[in-house]
């Protein structure tokens, strides 16, 4: 992670082939008027190839309307961003699977969308659930399923949108603490090896500390870059070690200054 504003000595194609997503001054502001609500200002930051990218903030902060700028979904005010990327998968809170489907009938329709001939379809779909430790899960339903192996399934079809970039806005946020645990670990080593770039949403501090290459915090209202964390503890990583909570509690400390700062203006 490179904070956009702060000079970086890579120039030319060598800084340019490292850039995945580039966000230079973006705002972006809904409604006009007296309901005119300024969500995101001047956020410029950049995330190279291959990194895993943490947006951390309170509710309102405007994560969710960047990683939605980043996907293209919105456009923003002004500014730009520029995704150097054939493809993005999503991922969201909800693990949002079509109900008549079994688990490797909602992978298949990503493969589908995605352009993979039908021959091949179903041979992936099934590699993709035991990368997620579904295989044995294909022909359930998702209501048999818990809300852990729904959001595996999830992960399972945003990996099948053979995406570049990941983005996943609080997958685990409605876990509980053990599964979200579990999850981490999973993620971690589909990322370490896959090489995709993430950019992960959420609003707990030590999550984006256990996961994350570095985290960014985002201030209040309106949304902005506050601060840049690099996070150097050698993975793997435990949530509950004391360096996670050692960074953790400086970034806390940091994001509730920012949380005032937001009710007082």
């Amino acid at each position: 992670m490179r904070f956009a504003s702060v000079p970086v000595p890579p120039t030319g194609a060598e800084a340019g082939s490292r850039t995945v997503v580039s966000v230079a001054n973006v705002n972006k502001t809904f409604g006009s008027g007296s309901q005119r609500v300024v969500a995101l200002e001047g956020v410029s930051l950049d995330v190279d190839r291959g990194e895993f990218v943490c947006l951390l903030g309170a509710s309102g902060c405007g994560k969710s309307t960047l990683l939605n700028l980043v996907a293209g979904l919105d456009k923003p005010t002004s500014g730009t961003v520029d995704v150097r990327a054939q493809r993005t998968g999503l991922m969201f809170q909800e693990a949002a699977l079509f109900p008549w489907l079994t688990v490797r009938g909602n992978v298949e329709i990503a493969l589908k969308l995605a352009g993979k001939p039908r021959n091949e379809r179903r041979g992936r779909a099934q590699e993709l659930l035991e990368m997620v430790h579904l295989g044995d899960f294909a022909k359930r339903r998702p209501h048999e399923l818990s809300g852990g192996m729904r959001q595996r399934a999830a992960l399972a079809r945003a990996l099948a949108q053979d995406a570049d970039i990941l983005l996943m806005d609080e997958p685990f946020g409605a876990l509980d603490a053990m599964t979200r645990d579990l999850l981490h670990d999973e993620l971690e080593a589909l990322w370490t090896s896959t090489g995709k770039t993430v950019i992960f949403v959420t609003h707990n501090v030590r999550e984006a500390v256990r996961l994350g290459d570095c985290v960014v915090l985002l201030g209040s209202r309106p949304g902005r870059v506050a601060a840049v964390y690099n996070v150097t503890i050698p993975r793997p990583r435990r949530i509950d070690s004391t360096e996670v909570a050692t960074l953790a509690a400086t970034i806390t400390d940091q994001l509730r200054e920012e949380v005032g700062r937001g009710r007082r203006d």
